[in-house]
């Protein structure tokens, strides 16, 4: 599949990925998302924006993942009656991005099956579109409670729900879990989302361009160094510019260390929730000593702010990068111990295996993506796929699995930890002389650019529009969760209500990255 089989006129974005951007008619919407369907692309994101302040119309894009690249569309709408037509009956996961459209722009969904709000819990004002231009920021009425949200229910003899959240017993972000279950075998699972809501595309309108990489960066505090990667590569694209290779470089250090810790952290949380809670204490020391060596690294242990326009705020030393590399060698040798552990743990492996399954036949149904992707036989990794400097020279091994149950996601996570410590290696002993910074200059006229980064959950979007006189027009960050929220609800089908916090564990999807 090439852009050119769309019968579009493209044009590349200045980016160090392949990207194309391009138009669409109302007919085409559709026909487009087939056609990508048709050749083995994937939906990536699906957004609205709003162009009356600068003489344009409501908007619709959508991105594609395609085997050259990524291909940004867009539907200019009619002003009366703005509606696009449903694209869930292709791309199942366009269901809730469509519905998060209609609540932030008010675009509207023709022949969708679900037009429940999605974001919109019933405490905006009424009428309110938060992203449509001169929309006014609105107080929430005091004491109101959310409006009662219509849950699918299932009737049958012994059948009952069980709701879960939306506040939970832990320190975990808020959504709600309505089971139907017989027993404790669970029927049917419907989530909620959208209670961490908070407005973060409205705020990037308020941003000057250079300020919004500290906003990307807080988008999903475990993927600070994957959002604003993503941001700064949109933003460099948009403005033509690119950051010296040293530059790269340690940005791709930063997100393997990312991916290292947050894999450490699951793995020990994954022990923990089946019952050995010496996972846990294992792995938690491990990341401790991990996050502590970051933050003297880079002035943050998860590495926030590190990762700005035009390269990086801290350079390293050639002291620390031999203790980066000394840390790698001592975390794999326990790393493989701790695995050996899980892997003969007999208890373990009763509760690992079979939970949670999602089949390939399935992940590729519902377009799941990134790591539990992985683990369900799929082979999509942009570092591979798409390998833009310094992945074009690493030579990336991409870690896969067929099993599709928590077993298998665990089995993803300890090859994904392996090879990340192999690939900071390779980049401590290959990092390139010269500068790490450089000072972008914006040019004159409206601009668009997209950064597109595999971070340790998945494949991280960032699309921006900058309007003539510089500011953000738009800035839309998407995140692999909105793919993979909708495909946790299959994978516990079956299973028992016990197991759901395993299961879900598994995924450790965001709430925050999900919801903006």
């Amino acid at each position: 599949m090439t852009p050119s089989n769309f019968s579009l006129d493209m044009k590349r974005l200045p980016a160090p990925l392949p990207v194309w951007h391009g138009q669409v008619g109302h007919d085409d919407w559709s026909a487009t998302a087939g056609a990508v369907a048709d050749a083995g692309g994937r939906l990536v994101a699906l957004w609205g924006v709003d162009r009356s302040a600068i003489g344009g119309t409501l908007t619709a894009c959508v991105t594609y993942a395609t085997p050259r690249g990524l291909i940004w569309l867009e539907l200019r709408l009619d002003g009366i009656a703005p509606a696009v037509p449903d694209l869930a009956g292709v791309f199942p996961c366009a269901g809730r991005m469509q519905r998060a459209m209609t609540d932030l722009v008010g675009i509207a969904v023709q022949g969708s099956r679900d037009a429940r709000p999605w974001l919109d819990h019933g405490l905006w004002p009424p009428g309110a579109r938060p992203l449509q231009s001169g929309a006014q920021a609105g107080a929430v009425t005091a004491g109101k409670l959310p409006a009662d949200y219509p849950f699918v229910r299932v009737e049958g003899d012994g059948v009952h729900e069980i709701a879960v959240g939306p506040v939970h017993a832990g320190i975990i972000e808020p959504g709600h879990f309505r089971f139907s279950v017989v027993g404790e075998k669970v029927l049917r699972l419907e989530e909620h989302l959208g209670y961490t809501h908070k407005g973060i595309e409205r705020r990037f309108t308020e941003l000057v361009p250079t300020e919004g990489y500290r906003l990307a960066g807080r988008v999903s505090g475990d993927s600070t160094v994957a959002y604003a990667w993503a941001y700064c590569m949109a933003l460099e694209s948009a403005w033509g510019c690119a950051p010296p290779p040293r530059a790269n470089w340690l940005r791709a250090l930063m997100l393997e260390r990312e991916r290292v810790a947050n894999h450490l952290g699951d793995l020990g949380a994954l022990g923990n929730d089946a019952g050995l809670a010496f996972g846990l204490a294992q792995f938690s020391r491990l990341r401790e000593d991990w996050q502590r060596l970051s933050g003297e690294a880079f002035g943050h242990r998860l590495m926030m702010d590190a990762v700005v326009p035009g390269g990086v705020a801290r350079d390293l030393t050639p002291a620390m990068l031999e203790r980066l590399r000394q840390q790698c060698d001592h975390i794999e040798r326990e790393v493989r111990v701790l695995r050996a552990v899980y892997d003969e743990h007999a208890g373990l492996q009763d509760r690992f295996l079979g939970a949670g399954r999602v089949t390939p036949q399935l992940a590729a149904q519902l377009g799941l993506t990134g790591l539990a992707a992985r683990a369900s036989g799929h082979a999509a990794d942009l570092r591979c796929d798409h390998a833009w400097l310094p992945y074009d020279c690493l030579a990336v091994k991409m870690a896969t699995h067929r099993g599709g149950d928590v077993a298998a996601r665990v089995a993803v996570r300890f090859d994904e930890v392996l090879e990340s410590l192999r690939l900071i290696r390779a980049i401590c002993a290959g990092l390139p002389d010269g500068a790490a910074r450089i000072v972008p200059q914006a040019p004159s006229g409206a601009a668009i650019g997209a950064g597109w980064v595999e971070g340790w959950r998945g494949e991280v979007l960032v699309a921006i529009e900058l309007a003539d006189e510089g500011r953000i027009l738009r800035c839309h960050c998407h995140d692999p969760s909105w793919q993979n929220w909708p495909v946790l609800e299959h994978a516990i089908i079956g299973n028992i209500v016990p197991d759901f916090p395993l299961i879900n564990k598994s995924f450790n999807l965001s709430y925050s990255g999900h919801d903006l």
